[in-house]
């Protein structure tokens, strides 16, 4: 869980010093989408992660929750290049309530209301550390709003394509969602931004230098890579949702301040307040999820 904290912190932190050097979030997005797949290459063919056995019925299953995880993954580039890291976690800390909004309509699940009042924090947090963000912009909150929509409906659809497979394990599936991801970004990549990657190259290579530029494309794939490898080994682990509620929570935390703390982002005491409010509606979101699902095994026991 500490290693997760470590290599967000790292990657945010890198992620927005490359879309400040190399403003191309498509190209950036899809370099992460590469790295992911290029290392899971690495553990294969080196058997230091048993290859998965994955067959056509398998892939046609992952294309839907690959074409989510694109849309996901590519609004929240998107949209740590249009606004502040910080504000944009926030933002993305309203994952939630898309999720218990569809999780309805899509599964058949529904929630009692409890999992609903929780809901009210995170939506008041995020209203109110929007009031006086200075680097609130209508498109990068929409991307993130739209980064949530796209990891919320990965999820669904991940839950209700994929639930047969679970001989292939979190660290493999990330890697095969990460490469089927490529299907739909790389060709999209090309079409809607490959027309400025060279002037922007160019302006890159002026203001940081070509070596520091291909650093940070490096490390950021890296710890892309890293850190959402370490977020399946965590659930593989068999922690206790409780367990893995508090450390999603100061992961948040963690990642707000530092970026806070690193970009030296304005913050007012407003601001400071909504994010706080809405982080702690996560946590109570995750408790109250987790009583849920208790009740619910055990009236089905009973």
């Amino acid at each position: 869980i500490f290693g997760r904290y470590a290599f967000n912190i790292i990657f945010n932190i890198i992620n927005k010093s490359t879309l400040n050097t190399f403003p191309c979030p498509w190209f950036i997005g899809t370099w992460q989408l590469i790295a992911s797949g290029l290392f899971m290459a690495l553990l294969w063919v080196t058997r230091l992660h048993p290859v998965p056995a994955v067959d056509a019925k398998f892939f046609a299953a992952l294309l839907p929750v690959a074409l989510f995880h694109t849309v996901g993954h590519i609004a929240a580039v998107v949209s740590f290049s249009q606004m502040a890291v910080s504000f944009a976690h926030i933002v993305k800390s309203a994952e939630p309530v898309f999720s218990v909004a569809l999780s309805g309509p899509l599964l058949g699940v529904t929630y009692p209301w409890y999992v609903w009042a929780s809901l009210l924090p995170i939506v008041a947090g995020c209203s109110l550390s929007a009031m006086k963000e200075v680097s609130f912009a209508w498109n990068g909150f929409n991307n993130a709003m739209i980064s949530n929509l796209g990891m919320v409906l990965r999820n669904i659809y991940s839950k209700k394509s994929l639930n047969e497979y679970k001989h292939i394990d979190g660290i493999n599936l990330f890697g095969l969602i990460s490469i089927a991801s490529l299907l739909y970004c790389l060709p999209a990549a090309l079409v809607l931004e490959s027309g400025s990657w060279g002037a922007a190259w160019q302006a890159a290579a002026g203001k940081a230098g070509q070596q520091a530029t291909l650093q940070l494309l490096l490390w950021g794939g890296v710890f892309y890579h890293l850190y959402n490898q370490l977020s399946y080994m965590v659930l593989d682990q068999g922690i206790s949702p409780v367990t893995f509620s508090v450390g999603n929570t100061m992961k948040r935390v963690a990642v707000v301040v530092s970026s806070v703390a690193f970009f030296r982002n304005p913050v007012s005491p407003l601001n400071w307040a909504g994010s706080f409010i809405a982080i702690a509606g996560t946590y109570l979101y995750s408790l109250a999820t987790d009583r849920y699902a208790a009740e619910k095994k055990k009236k089905q026991t009973a």
